[in-house]
Protein backbone atom coordinates (compact mmCIF):
# COMPACT_ATOMS: atom_id res chain seq x y z
CA UNK A 1 0.00 0.00 0.00
CA UNK A 2 2.59 2.24 0.48
CA UNK A 3 5.16 0.87 -1.35
CA UNK A 4 4.43 0.52 -4.91
CA UNK A 5 4.54 3.92 -7.13
CA UNK A 6 2.68 5.04 -9.99
CA UNK A 7 1.74 2.34 -12.65
CA UNK A 8 2.98 -0.27 -10.42
CA UNK A 9 -0.01 0.54 -8.21
CA UNK A 10 -3.55 -1.71 -8.60
CA UNK A 11 -6.79 -0.19 -8.57
CA UNK A 12 -7.40 -2.14 -4.82
CA UNK A 13 -4.32 -0.74 -3.07
CA UNK A 14 -5.50 2.99 -3.94
CA UNK A 15 -8.89 1.86 -2.62
CA UNK A 16 -7.20 0.92 0.90
CA UNK A 17 -5.27 3.72 0.44
CA UNK A 18 -8.11 6.38 0.15
CA UNK A 19 -10.52 4.98 2.38
CA UNK A 20 -7.94 4.55 5.32
CA UNK A 21 -6.10 7.96 5.05
CA UNK A 22 -9.32 10.06 4.10
CA UNK A 23 -10.86 8.55 7.19
CA UNK A 24 -7.90 10.33 9.36
CA UNK A 25 -8.12 12.86 7.58
CA UNK A 26 -12.03 13.91 7.78
CA UNK A 27 -11.47 13.09 11.48
CA UNK A 28 -8.77 15.53 12.26
CA UNK A 29 -10.55 18.16 9.86
CA UNK A 30 -13.52 18.02 11.68
CA UNK A 31 -11.78 17.85 15.10
CA UNK A 32 -9.76 20.80 13.79
CA UNK A 33 -13.18 22.37 13.44
CA UNK A 34 -14.54 22.08 16.98
CA UNK A 35 -11.25 23.30 18.46
CA UNK A 36 -10.83 26.21 16.84
CA UNK A 37 -13.69 26.89 14.41
CA UNK A 38 -11.23 26.45 11.57
CA UNK A 39 -10.94 23.78 8.90
CA UNK A 40 -7.58 22.51 8.48
CA UNK A 41 -7.65 20.16 5.25
CA UNK A 42 -9.65 22.51 3.12
CA UNK A 43 -7.92 25.15 2.11
CA UNK A 44 -10.44 26.60 -0.52
CA UNK A 45 -12.33 27.55 2.41
CA UNK A 46 -9.71 29.00 4.14
CA UNK A 47 -8.57 31.10 0.61
CA UNK A 48 -12.33 32.35 1.02
CA UNK A 49 -12.09 33.07 4.39
CA UNK A 50 -9.01 35.38 3.85
CA UNK A 51 -10.30 37.27 1.31
CA UNK A 52 -13.61 37.87 3.00
CA UNK A 53 -11.93 39.18 6.05
CA UNK A 54 -9.28 41.37 4.90
CA UNK A 55 -11.68 43.02 2.45
CA UNK A 56 -13.86 43.67 5.44
CA UNK A 57 -10.43 44.82 7.49
CA UNK A 58 -10.71 42.41 10.08
CA UNK A 59 -6.35 42.06 9.11
CA UNK A 60 -4.80 39.89 12.46
CA UNK A 61 -8.04 37.28 11.61
CA UNK A 62 -7.30 37.04 7.90
CA UNK A 63 -3.72 36.39 8.22
CA UNK A 64 -4.44 33.35 10.73
CA UNK A 65 -6.51 32.20 7.69
CA UNK A 66 -3.83 32.75 5.46
CA UNK A 67 -1.23 30.96 8.01
CA UNK A 68 -3.21 27.82 7.67
CA UNK A 69 -3.01 27.43 3.82
CA UNK A 70 1.21 28.43 4.12
CA UNK A 71 1.06 25.41 6.84
CA UNK A 72 -0.44 23.29 4.40
CA UNK A 73 1.74 24.13 1.19
CA UNK A 74 4.78 23.64 3.92
CA UNK A 75 3.70 20.14 5.20
CA UNK A 76 3.37 19.35 1.15
CA UNK A 77 6.51 20.73 0.30
CA UNK A 78 8.51 19.34 2.95
CA UNK A 79 6.84 15.79 2.21
CA UNK A 80 7.92 16.30 -1.36
CA UNK A 81 11.28 16.72 -0.72
CA UNK A 82 11.82 14.15 1.74
CA UNK A 83 10.18 11.79 -0.69
CA UNK A 84 12.44 12.70 -3.77
CA UNK A 85 15.57 12.41 -1.52
CA UNK A 86 14.50 8.91 -0.53
CA UNK A 87 13.68 8.03 -4.42
CA UNK A 88 17.31 9.23 -5.38
CA UNK A 89 18.53 7.05 -2.46
CA UNK A 90 16.46 3.91 -3.30
CA UNK A 91 14.77 3.80 -0.48
CA UNK A 92 11.59 1.83 -0.84
CA UNK A 93 10.25 2.94 2.75
CA UNK A 94 9.93 6.84 2.10
CA UNK A 95 6.43 7.01 2.00
CA UNK A 96 5.80 4.86 4.66
CA UNK A 97 8.36 6.60 6.68
CA UNK A 98 6.47 10.01 5.70
CA UNK A 99 3.16 8.52 7.26
CA UNK A 100 5.05 7.90 10.08
CA UNK A 101 6.66 11.16 10.63
CA UNK A 102 2.53 11.99 10.36
CA UNK A 103 1.69 9.87 12.91
CA UNK A 104 4.61 11.23 15.38
CA UNK A 105 3.53 14.51 14.82
CA UNK A 106 -0.01 14.05 16.13
CA UNK A 107 0.76 11.80 19.17
CA UNK A 108 2.99 14.96 20.18
CA UNK A 109 -0.13 16.96 19.40
CA UNK A 110 -1.97 14.80 21.76
CA UNK A 111 0.17 14.29 24.49
CA UNK A 112 0.52 18.22 24.60
CA UNK A 113 -3.43 17.83 25.28
CA UNK A 114 -3.67 15.16 27.22
CA UNK A 115 -0.75 17.04 29.38
CA UNK A 116 -2.53 20.58 29.28
CA UNK A 117 0.89 21.99 27.52
CA UNK A 118 -1.36 23.25 24.49
CA UNK A 119 -5.06 23.71 25.87
CA UNK A 120 -5.06 27.29 24.89
CA UNK A 121 -2.94 27.29 21.99
CA UNK A 122 -5.63 26.45 19.47
CA UNK A 123 -3.97 28.59 16.87
CA UNK A 124 -0.91 26.65 17.11
CA UNK A 125 -2.84 23.25 17.01
CA UNK A 126 -4.92 23.92 13.43
CA UNK A 127 -1.49 25.36 12.14
CA UNK A 128 0.00 21.88 13.01
CA UNK A 129 -2.85 20.25 11.83
CA UNK A 130 -2.51 22.03 8.52
CA UNK A 131 0.77 20.97 7.96
CA UNK A 132 -0.09 17.49 8.68
CA UNK A 133 -2.56 17.59 6.26
CA UNK A 134 -0.27 19.10 3.48
CA UNK A 135 2.31 15.86 4.87
CA UNK A 136 -0.32 13.51 4.17
CA UNK A 137 -1.90 14.85 0.92
CA UNK A 138 1.46 15.30 -0.80
CA UNK A 139 2.48 11.49 0.09
CA UNK A 140 -0.69 9.87 -1.08
CA UNK A 141 -0.41 12.23 -4.49
CA UNK A 142 2.98 11.52 -5.20
CA UNK A 143 3.10 7.31 -4.67
CA UNK A 144 -0.20 7.52 -6.85
CA UNK A 145 0.57 9.83 -9.34
CA UNK A 146 -2.56 12.21 -7.93
CA UNK A 147 -4.98 9.35 -8.45
CA UNK A 148 -5.18 9.57 -4.44
CA UNK A 149 -5.76 12.86 -2.88
CA UNK A 150 -6.69 12.32 0.51
CA UNK A 151 -7.95 15.75 1.24
CA UNK A 152 -9.05 17.23 -1.94
CA UNK A 153 -12.66 17.22 -1.80
CA UNK A 154 -13.80 20.33 -4.00
CA UNK A 155 -11.29 18.71 -6.70
CA UNK A 156 -12.78 14.88 -5.81
CA UNK A 157 -16.30 16.01 -5.87
CA UNK A 158 -15.33 18.16 -9.61
CA UNK A 159 -14.03 14.49 -10.85
CA UNK A 160 -16.91 12.25 -9.23
CA UNK A 161 -19.23 15.14 -11.89
CA UNK A 162 -17.62 14.46 -14.76
CA UNK A 163 -17.60 11.13 -14.29
CA UNK A 164 -20.96 10.47 -13.71
CA UNK A 165 -21.45 12.40 -16.96
CA UNK A 166 -19.24 9.80 -18.64
CA UNK A 167 -21.14 7.10 -17.16
CA UNK A 168 -24.15 8.03 -20.22
CA UNK A 169 -21.92 8.71 -22.84
CA UNK A 170 -19.32 5.81 -25.15
CA UNK A 171 -18.40 2.18 -24.39
CA UNK A 172 -14.88 3.38 -23.98
CA UNK A 173 -15.62 6.78 -21.44
CA UNK A 174 -17.59 4.47 -19.24
CA UNK A 175 -15.03 1.50 -18.54
CA UNK A 176 -12.31 4.56 -17.78
CA UNK A 177 -15.06 6.33 -15.87
CA UNK A 178 -16.32 3.54 -13.82
CA UNK A 179 -12.77 2.74 -11.52
CA UNK A 180 -12.20 6.41 -10.87
CA UNK A 181 -15.88 6.67 -9.72
CA UNK A 182 -15.66 4.29 -7.56
CA UNK A 183 -11.92 5.45 -6.01
CA UNK A 184 -13.09 9.31 -5.81
CA UNK A 185 -16.70 8.12 -4.47
CA UNK A 186 -15.10 6.08 -1.76
CA UNK A 187 -12.62 8.92 -0.86
CA UNK A 188 -15.27 11.24 -0.30
CA UNK A 189 -17.64 9.07 1.47
CA UNK A 190 -14.21 7.74 3.84
CA UNK A 191 -13.81 11.85 4.58
CA UNK A 192 -17.14 12.58 5.17
CA UNK A 193 -17.25 9.65 7.24
CA UNK A 194 -13.92 10.06 9.03
CA UNK A 195 -15.33 13.45 9.89
CA UNK A 196 -18.90 12.58 11.68
CA UNK A 197 -16.56 9.77 13.53
CA UNK A 198 -14.11 12.29 14.41
CA UNK A 199 -16.40 14.50 15.63
CA UNK A 200 -18.70 11.76 17.99
CA UNK A 201 -14.87 10.94 19.17
CA UNK A 202 -13.55 13.52 20.32
CA UNK A 203 -16.77 14.72 22.16
CA UNK A 204 -16.28 10.99 24.09
CA UNK A 205 -12.27 11.28 24.47
CA UNK A 206 -11.60 14.32 23.82
CA UNK A 207 -7.36 14.76 22.78
CA UNK A 208 -7.01 11.01 23.04
CA UNK A 209 -8.43 11.01 19.38
CA UNK A 210 -4.99 12.69 18.72
CA UNK A 211 -3.66 9.74 20.21
CA UNK A 212 -6.11 7.06 18.62
CA UNK A 213 -5.77 8.76 15.19
CA UNK A 214 -1.53 8.03 15.31
CA UNK A 215 -1.81 4.40 16.42
CA UNK A 216 -4.23 3.59 13.15
CA UNK A 217 -1.32 5.90 11.25
CA UNK A 218 1.56 3.26 12.86
CA UNK A 219 -0.51 0.23 11.97
CA UNK A 220 -0.75 1.29 8.89
CA UNK A 221 3.18 2.84 8.00
CA UNK A 222 5.43 0.66 10.43
CA UNK A 223 4.37 -2.77 8.84
CA UNK A 224 4.56 -1.24 5.33
CA UNK A 225 8.19 0.15 6.23
CA UNK A 226 9.63 -3.28 7.50
CA UNK A 227 8.17 -5.03 4.59
CA UNK A 228 10.20 -2.83 2.40
CA UNK A 229 13.02 -2.82 3.92
CA UNK A 230 12.76 -6.90 3.71
CA UNK A 231 12.21 -7.12 0.26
Amino acid sequence: MLIKVGDDRTSNIDLVLAGLLSSIAGALNAVGFLIAGTFTANMTGNISAFADNFANGAVVLSLSFLGLVAAFICGASIAALVIQTGRERNLRSIYALAITAEAVILLLVGAALILSFAHSHETFLVIVLSFVMGLQNAVTTMISRARVRTTHVSGMATDIGIELAALVSDANSRKDASPKLKLHGLTLASFTIGGVCGALLFQLVGSWLFVIAASVLFLIAVPEALRAHRT
